[in-house]
This record gives C-alpha cells, structure tokens and sequence, in this order.
C-alpha cells in the first residue's frame, strides 16, 4: 500500500509540473528566446544548445497557403551520410569544429524519410527515382517518365504517359525550367521534360534501329522539340554533344543541329558564363550547354568558362520570377552521384557544399510564403562514416580517436586490425581495395584526388538503397513530415500548386 501511495505522490507532483510550465519554459513559449535563463555548472552549454533549438522550433512558422512557385532542389546520390559529412566539411571549411554545423536547409524545419525503391528494383537508379518525384508513380529502373514495363510503346503519338510535373505547369501557364551539372540529357533532369523507356537514349545514334523505326524520339530531341504551353523558359547544364552532329564534334547521327533548331525557333543559346549572365537579361527562352558531357566538379571548375551551380540556379529564379503565374525549376547537383562512384569523397563534399549554398541562395532570392522549396536526393550511396574519430577530427583525413584521458592532446591515427591507419569515410562497394603494403598518411587521404577505400571490388561503388531526406519550406511544406514513398513528393508539390489531382 505504501508503494502504491508513492507511486500516487510522484504522478501527481509530475502532473502539477506539467501544468505548472518553469519559468525557463515560460519564457521560451513567451518570447521564442534562445537562452531564456543563464546555466551554470557542468553541461552548461549542452542545456543552452538543447533551450535554443527547442525555442527555434515553437516559433517555426506553418504556411497553409498556396504555391505561386516550387522549386524542386535534387542531389544526385546524396545520402545521409553525404549530408553529415558534408555539414562537417563546410563546418570545418569555416574554421569550425564541425559537428556542431548546419548547411542552411537543416534549419527549415520540415522533414522526411523517403523510401527510394522503384518498381522492380529494392536499390534504384536515379531515372526510376526521379520520375517518382516528377510523375507521382514509380517505374522500372532506367525508364524515364513511362508507366513500368512499357516499353516501345511509349513511342507511339497515342502512347498513355505520365504528365510531369514541368508538363502539367506548362500546361497552365506557368513558366519552367531545369538546372542540372550533369548532361541536361542525364537521367534525373530527362525526367522533368522527356519520356523513353531507356535512359541511354540521350542521342539518335543510341537508340536501337526497332526504336527508331518505331518513331521513338532521342532524349535531347524532346528537350528541344517540347511543346506543352509555350515551351520551356530555361534549360542549363552540360551534354552538348547530345544536340550537335559528329562533324560539330557531337554524337548525333541524323545530321541535325539541335542547337541550331533552339535558335531558329526564337531561343538563346549559349555556352559559357559571360554569354548566360548577359542573356539573363533578355526575354527569349535559354538554352546552355557549357561542357561536351557532364559539367566539371566544382572543385575543378574554370569560373571564367563554367557558371557554377549557385549562378545558374540564380539566372533561373530571376528570369521565370518575371512570370505574374509563377513558375516550376528543378534544379539537380548531378555530380555529387559521380564522385560517389568514383569512390572520391572530398569531390562529392564539395559539390554538396556548393548545392547548400545554391539553396540559400534560392531561399534568399524568393517570398517563401508563396514559395515551395523541397530538397532531396534521388537515392543514396554506399558511403559510410565510422571509425570512433575525435571531435574535429579532419573529416577527409585519417581516424585520431579522443585521448585516453579526456585531454585535448593529440593521438596517433588508430589502427586497423592490420597494423594500419584507415579514413573516417569509406564505401561498401567501389573500385578501390587496401593496398597490400605501405601505410596511408594523414596528408595522402586528404588529397583531393584520393579514393576512399572500399570493401567490396567493383568496377564502380554502387547506389544504396536505405532512405533519403526531404527538407522543405514554403507554402504546405509542414506536409513533408514522417516516412513516406518518394512519389508522394509529387502529389504533395501538386496539392501545394493547388491543382487537386487534376
């Protein structure tokens, strides 16, 4: 009786503090303040940073309105552990310790795991995973915005398709546009604009012979060829030889001159930064094509002849921002998949550190209470993050553990059950394996050119298939919420717009 009494004490005594908030809760719930009352004593700081994200988040704005415009922010590949890592590599790149960091999307607020797998397929590609997003339903691996398992009928001028998301905002007026470092004929943009059962067929001289007797349209030819409402506003990014004729120094077998045909039609081309910033201005429809295939990480960027990420996304807002209906960009880091499966993590790092900065630069340049922005990835990577490294520790450099007595001494690089140091990020799958001798230095794993170790051999470090972020802000971005199918992206970009599942 005497237990049951105690338990009766502790509950109401727990009850009365619960209706009675402290003053430190008072205060947050009054004035949003991030150090509503001072701390003192051991874990300090840890209370003050625990106060102040919870003060951040009972003033975090819900927006139930509408969406003038949405902007749809892809990185190609880019997992959760692509994330962490790189927030403490633009955390360190800041002179700061790292973890403790934020790239300026994880402050939104709204947030989601998405289920990545296609149709036929538990580890997907990124033409399977970015038509969940830009048509509402899954496919096949390696289809591009086509219902699974249609094949060659797709080709047919009845053929049933998907409507995209850029389709269905030509269609009511709205202006449109696709960003990508990748070929703009590379699978993730291709979805926004195209439909083929092969995400090769970025070309004419790719397509099989039964495809093109078939009346089945290359790629690059339906991006200049596309016809909803009046044509897309804005196209950047790379895979100009898809548009040009062999003798051009393109790929294409029909003899045509795509980029020709983008002029002949009122539009501006253009290939490098000082040709886009001053087409900017103008009011034709902007094609650029600034490399021959993918355009170059940004570590190794020219900035006199490529625009890097944030530019471009920067030219699009301002041109389709001149549309009284408002607009839809999606706007893709390609390369960050790239350095993935070249198992080069200081090159995905830093091109996901420039596609954070093109978002804040978006998020500055747009009315978010009539803005939509998501960002996401389209699938992950077998890229891991491990090893008991000490606060600070080099993200790109070798495991230091913390020192045995809680100094802040440093400690030697620790071993792996070989005798030898190892790297705090690594891959499961990819196509370099420990050397069979020599011991691997600080200063040669945070060489740009190293490639992380892997410890599966293949050919090229391959997609993972665990779930990946959605961050958004913006009109219904409180929507983006839980675990959820990736295709229900689209469904909630659609209600966002208003349109109803029309």
């Amino acid at each position: 009786m005497s237990t049951r009494r105690s338990a009766a004490a502790l509950l109401a005594a727990f009850l009365a503090a619960c209706a009675t908030p402290i003053a430190e809760d008072a205060a947050i719930a009054e004035t949003g303040a991030a150090e509503p009352a001072a701390f003192e004593g051991p874990g300090a700081e840890w209370r003050a940073l625990g106060r102040a994200e919870l003060a951040e988040r009972l003033n975090r704005p819900v927006r139930d309105g509408r969406a003038r415009n949405v902007i749809v922010f892809i990185a190609d590949g880019m997992s959760l552990g692509t994330i962490t890592a790189a927030r403490i590599y633009d955390g360190q790149q800041r002179g700061m310790s790292g973890e403790e960091h934020y790239l300026p999307f994880e402050r939104w607020g709204h947030s989601a795991l998405v289920k990545t797998y296609s149709e036929n397929a538990q580890v997907p590609d990124s033409a399977a995973t970015a038509t969940a997003i830009h048509t509402g339903i899954k496919t096949h691996t390696g289809a591009i915005s086509v219902y699974a398992r249609h094949t060659l009928e797709t080709c047919a001028p009845d053929a049933a398709l998907p409507a995209t998301l850029l389709e269905r905002a030509e269609d009511r007026g709205l202006a449109t546009g696709v960003v990508s470092t990748a070929r703009l004929t590379h699978a993730t943009p291709a979805t926004a604009y195209a439909h083929v059962p092969d995400r090769g067929w970025e070309t004419d001289a790719a397509m099989p012979a039964e495809a093109v007797e078939a009346g089945c349209r290359d790629i690059a030819r339906q991006l200049v060829e596309f016809d909803r409402g009046d044509g897309i506003d804005l196209a950047l990014g790379g895979g100009r030889a898809a548009f040009l004729t062999a003798e051009a120094g393109g790929q294409r077998a029909d003899g045509r001159d795509l980029t020709a045909e983008w002029r002949s039609a009122g539009g501006a081309y253009v290939e490098d930064r000082d040709s886009l910033l001053a087409a900017a201005d103008g009011d034709a429809p902007v094609l650029g094509l600034f490399t021959d295939s993918h355009m170059s990480y940004e570590a190794d960027r020219d900035p006199t002849a490529e625009p890097s990420l944030e530019e471009m996304t920067a030219v699009a807002i301002e041109r389709l921002s001149r549309d009284a209906d408002g607009f839809y960009l999606m706007v893709e880091a390609g390369r960050v998949d790239h350095a993935h499966h070249a198992t080069n993590a200081y090159r995905a790092l830093a091109d996901a550190q420039e596609f954070a900065q093109a978002i804040d630069r978006a998020a500055a340049m747009v009315d978010l209470d009539e803005t939509l922005i998501l960002v996401t990835a389209d699938h992950g990577h077998t890229f891991t993050m491990a090893g008991y490294p000490r606060r600070g520790n080099p993200i790109l450099g070798l495991v230091h553990p913390p020192a045995p007595d809680l100094s802040e001494d440093a400690t030697p690089a620790y071993p792996a059950r070989d005798g030898r140091p190892y790297t705090t990020l690594g891959y499961y799958t990819g196509p370099h394996q420990r050397p069979a001798d020599g011991a691997l230095t600080d200063a040669e794993a945070r060489d740009p050119d190293y490639r992380q170790e892997s410890a599966v051999p293949m050919g090229s470090e391959a997609h993972s298939g665990e779930d990946v972020i959605a961050y958004a802000t913006g009109p219904q971005a409180h929507l983006v919420d839980g675990v959820m199918e990736q295709h229900t992206l689209f469904h909630i970009i659609e209600h966002a717009y208003g349109w109803g599942g029309e």
